[in-house]
């Protein structure tokens, strides 16, 4: 096939979610409630989320069914084009056969509404009237504004002081979807206080905002919480991604031997890379699965495995991850959905197991990347989504020099459409190099009085 563009029709939408759990030969280790360091049920979770999420959250099923009504708004967008990236081949002059799976079609304009629409499903049929959640560049805000809007619910985001800053258009994408969005550390919360209080100056983090959200919906009986990613339920949701690029692929005759996602908390790349995993399991291949971090928030590459919050406030259950801890609060990167101290507990258990890797880059790297794909192949990439791209353009340039040809797959999560600031600020030279030094780390992780493991 020698398509650009390889498309599915709307038949093709997946009918199932798929459960990686089921596959991984160790199971994720589980939560601790934070007093008694005993393992957590799933009543624990019922203060926060919807009865079926929390389902969803511990089912040891391998296949999750998608509501007919679920799929009938994925259709609004789904399924996504998969692309081969000719023009970015030929400006890398690589022998690398490079694709794309685009995810900047969806309504808010990223992969985030792939969960955020099943969520504000659930919630909707447990009759809750608000859902508050963060946002730390503001795609999951936007998607979940998107979400609640459809279902008639009312939507609460904390958005990251950073973000909200830079990224006004954002936040009035929220608001046309008729969401209240609050810059986080805010005045309307008591933890959003405690944290102005230390710092007026703070630029925020997501795991201030995670708390903020919690906070008000566990002040509510008809309030719940809604998680973009870090979460099972959130990365079985965005599983749809891997399965249609499998079917697209199939039609091209290909199969990648790298699959590339950048990586916050884990719902982009495990959207992505656990249906190619699953091939791995089921059927011996040898895939290469990388997650592609910051180097200024490098919780995969340089951070300790062990049990921590999941929110900077100490209001989650304690989660087996990789992480900075919970204190960190990562430099004022542009790329605001990746700064998170923390990993997702099913994407540290794969990593610890060495089934994937995990690489770094820093923030100029990912800048000249981003730049590069705009302009071999037209769309300018969300700065989260340059991430991936750099690990690409580095396993490209490896092929070329050791004469080899191999097949990358990377996940375009998002357009860069409401990110211009970045840009501008990059082509303005005011995007500095930067990571973080071996004390700074060991002095966030040192603050930690968490079980380790």
């Amino acid at each position: 096939m020698n398509n650009r563009k390889i498309l599915l029709n709307e038949n093709e939408i997946p009918e199932n979610w798929y459960n990686i759990i089921a596959d991984m030969p160790n199971k994720p280790l589980p939560p601790l409630h934070p007093g008694t360091l005993e393992p957590i049920g799933p009543e624990a979770l019922a203060p926060l989320f919807p009865m079926e999420l929390i389902k969803q959250e511990v089912t040891p099923d391998k296949w999750v069914p998608i509501p007919d009504e679920v799929r009938n708004i994925y259709s609004l967008w789904r399924p996504t084009p998969l692309y081969r990236a000719y023009g970015l081949e030929k400006a890398l002059d690589t022998n690398a056969k490079i694709y794309y799976k685009y995810e900047g079609v969806s309504p808010s304009g990223s992969h985030k509404p792939n969960t955020a629409v099943a969520q504000a499903y659930y919630n909707k049929q447990e009759g809750i009237k608000t859902i508050t959640t963060e946002t730390g560049a503001g795609q999951w805000g936007s998607a979940l504004a998107f979400a609640c809007k459809h279902f008639g619910i009312n939507c609460e985001v904390y958005m990251v002081k950073l973000s909200y800053e830079h990224k006004p258009y954002r936040k009035t994408m929220m608001n046309t979807w008729g969401a209240k969005v609050f810059p986080s550390p805010s005045e309307a919360t008591e933890i959003g206080k405690k944290f102005l209080q230390e710092d007026p100056n703070t630029s925020g983090s997501l795991g201030i905002a995670i708390s903020e959200a919690i906070e008000r919906a566990a002040s509510d009986d008809s309030t719940k919480y809604a998680l973009g990613s870090v979460l099972n339920h959130v990365k079985l949701h965005q599983t749809i991604v891997g399965q249609e690029a499998i079917k697209q692929l199939e039609k091209a005759g290909d199969l990648p031997d790298i699959v590339v996602a950048p990586f916050g908390g884990g719902s982009n790349f495990a959207g992505l890379a656990f249906p190619f995993l699953r091939l791995n399991f089921e059927e011996g291949k040898k895939i290469r699965c990388i997650a592609s971090e910051p180097a200024s928030c490098p919780k995969l590459t340089r951070g300790e495995f062990r049990y921590d919050f999941g929110d900077t406030g100490g209001m989650t259950p304690l989660l087996p991850m990789y992480t900075l801890g919970h204190n960190f609060v990562p430099a004022p990167i542009h790329a605001g959905g990746l700064r998170y101290h923390g990993a997702g507990v099913i994407v540290s258990q794969l990593l610890k197991d060495k089934l994937i890797e995990a690489v770094a880059h820093d923030n100029l790297e990912v800048f000249e990347a981003g730049v590069t794909f705009a302009q071999a192949e037209g769309i300018i990439p969300a700065p989260e989504a340059t991430h991936g791209i750099a690990t690409v353009i580095r396993e490209a340039q490896k092929c070329k020099e050791e004469g080899v040809s191999k097949t990358i797959l990377f996940n375009l999560c998002g357009h860069g459409n409401f990110d211009m600031k970045a840009y501008e600020d990059y082509f303005a030279g005011k995007i500095q190099k930067h990571e973080l030094s071996e004390a700074e780390i060991k002095a966030s992780l040192a603050k930690l009085n968490t079980p380790t493991i």
